[in-house]
């Protein structure tokens, strides 16, 4: 039935299987991707959306890497907005609402278009191990499939257990079983693991609400897109709506608290802080008198309606009757009721960088099995899986991001190095760098790299060189332009800025706070530079970018410098960290456990002081 011996098996068609299938795939690694349902492809479990806080700068990140989160996303958008535009540029995320049955068709048809990409529907209940190596999967039928390489992204379906109010049973999510074996082999085989909790709310039937009385949440006006290839922006984009929670519904969703699974001991995981329960919400904020709710199309013609912010595992019958307290929702009618559901995981400190196990070799994990929670997050994960898989296998040298090259690399080196004890989630202030590390260079940061190794194509390199061209000589040129103080002191006077008294170079003038590309657009010559250059909108906005923030810029990219001094010191293999006893006790259990291979590294592991690192480094000779 099956290839002889393939060179990467993917367990898992979520959103980290998915990009790990295509990312080996692309690199020519004959790939088998194994899922227990291969209609839900791609499928988005929870909200119809991608990106937003920082998770819009992993779905760029992708992208420049030749992933295909991107791409799908755009193809499926009904709505794009870009998140904290009264920020700074390193703040800005961008988000798509989607439409749900086409996301996981556009992965389907990505995928199936995929040259070395194989499909197979059954349930892996076990992996074949050789010598301390992965070398395929066992099937529930009993089937050996051999690989060189197997990547484990299994969800939330290792052992799943779904909770709504006092029942609970078996599911990887709603409407599918849950996966058994693998956890109580791997147990088995030395590694640790542990149980997470997540949820989801209710799904309702649009044409029960009253959306007159809830306030429009439209897209922008000028609508992005997330891919740097040709896919199209929209042209036409649905709305979403939002309303609020009341003290009549807090009171009526307390009323459950006695036979919620998250306060009398049914569910004892931890679900993901930021992404609380509604439940949660009312118990932890109960100063509060209402909280939003985002309520969220599902596609372009489906009535089906995600409700954003009212994700629950109380009983359906209290969710029904707090969900009709609600403006708006008077007369809804649900789809299916909210619910929590419970699986493995495996504490991510059992990984390298290259998120190859360290006790089984050619053994990767990405997405939700290593802790984290998101669609983005887990994506990243398997794309960065399926390239390391592919370039193991081929004796090539690992892929690895630094937290100074992406967003990626903050999230991998966070897992590895810290762990996590509850669902991991990305934001901007997790990354030290992230003025380097925006949503609109993502392409000059990463495509260069992935052309290197062979996954982003020749056309994405030349597209990104001509923007980096362009922007650059954009940015000379108003280094190297003056402006006459006649021209620009009308436009000072109206921001309340500070005339000038004798021209100087346009770079100084366009480096204050409130001076912006459209002022200097009407200066002599810049519009002309700008036709004549045929520059589009993405390289007005990375020229601005560039001389706004020039001084902030160049300070990460010093501070970023000095890191990689130490990242240049590499700790031997197998390190025997017993012997330094002017390390503390603490120290050394977490280096011994964890395994850095980097002084960089250990000195983020916590638990390891400054003089910890110094003793290392007196070891080192440095």
């Amino acid at each position: 039935m099956f290839e002889k011996e393939y060179d990467v098996i993917v367990v898992g068609a979520g959103h980290a299987g998915a990009e790990a299938a295509a990312a080996a795939a692309n690199l020519g690694s004959k790939t088998l991707l194994v899922t227990m349902n291969l209609q839900t492809i791609g499928q988005m479990s929870c909200n119809p959306a991608m990106g937003g806080i920082a998770k819009g700068q992993i779905v760029r990140e992708i992208d420049a890497l030749g992933g295909y989160s991107g791409i799908v996303s755009d193809k499926s958008a009904i709505q794009f907005k870009m998140l904290n535009k009264s920020k700074g540029p390193a703040m800005w995320s961008p988000r798509t609402q989607n439409d749900r049955m086409r996301f996981a068709e556009e992965w389907r048809m990505a995928l199936e278009n995929t040259p070395n990409v194989d499909f197979y529907q059954e349930m892996v209940s076990g992996l074949l191990i050789e010598n301390g190596r992965a070398v395929g999967v066992k099937t529930s039928l009993g089937i050996d499939i051999r690989s060189k390489s197997v990547v484990l992204t299994n969800g939330t379906f290792l052992n799943g257990l779904i909770h709504i109010g006092n029942k609970q049973f078996g599911g990887g999510r709603a409407g599918e079983k849950a996966a058994t074996g693998i956890t109580e082999q791997l147990v088995e085989l030395g590694f640790e693991s542990g149980r997470m909790k997540t949820g989801t709310p209710p799904r309702v039937d649009g044409r029960s609400l009253d959306y007159s009385v809830m306030i429009p949440q439209p897209g922008d006006l000028i609508p992005e897109k997330f891919s740097y290839s040709d896919t199209k922006a929209l042209s036409h984009q649905r709305d979403c709506y939002m309303t609020h929670t009341s003290l009549l519904v807090h009171d009526l969703l307390r009323e459950g608290f006695d036979r919620s699974p998250m306060f009398n001991g049914r569910i004892k995981s931890l679900g993901p802080r930021y992404c609380p329960s509604i439940e949660d919400k009312i118990n932890r904020f109960a100063d509060k008198d209402s909280h939003q709710l985002f309520v969220e199309p599902e596609g372009w013609n489906t009535v089906e309606v995600y409700v954003n912010g009212f994700s629950t595992s109380l009983p359906e019958d209290v969710q029904y009757k707090a969900l009709k307290s609600v403006k708006g929702f008077e007369n809804v009618k649900f789809f299916r009721p909210g619910y929590a559901i419970e699986y493995d995981y495996f504490p991510p400190t059992q990984l390298k960088h290259t998120l190859e196990t360290k006790l089984i070799e050619n053994l990767y994990f990405a997405g939700q099995i290593n802790g984290t929670t998101g669609y983005e997050e887990a994506a990243s994960q398997g794309l960065m899986a399926g390239i390391n898989a592919h370039l193991k296998i081929n004796e090539k040298e690992a892929f690895i991001l630094n937290r100074d090259e992406a967003y990626i690399g903050v999230l991998v080196d966070d897992l590895i190095t810290k762990g996590t004890e509850e669902p991991y989630r990305m934001f901007t202030s997790r990354a030290e760098y992230r003025t380097l590390l925006r949503q609109d260079n993502a392409d000059l940061r990463l495509t260069p790299r992935s052309f290197e190794m062979g996954l982003a194509k020749k056309d994405r390199l030349e597209k990104m060189e001509e923007k980096e061209r362009k922007s650059t000589a954009f940015v000379e040129f108003f280094r190297e332009t003056s402006f006459k103080p006649e021209e620009i002191n009308p436009i000072l006077e109206e921001l309340d800025s500070s005339t000038v008294k004798q021209p100087d170079k346009m770079f100084k003038v366009f480096s204050r706070p409130k001076v912006t590309m459209e002022h200097m657009m009407q200066l002599e010559g810049v519009s002309e530079f700008v036709s004549d250059n045929n520059l589009d909108r993405e390289v007005l906005e990375q020229a601005e970018i560039q001389v706004k923030y020039s001084g902030y810029i160049a300070k990460e990219k010093n501070n970023a410098d000095k890191l990689q001094r130490l990242e240049n010191i590499k700790i031997p293999k197998g390190f025997d960290y017993s012997k330094l006893k002017s390390l503390s006790y603490e120290a050394r259990e977490k280096l011994k456990a964890i395994q850095p291979v980097t002084i960089s590294q250990a000195s983020r592991i916590s638990g390891v002081s400054p003089s910890d690192i110094s003793v290392l480094l007196v070891y080192m000779g440095r």
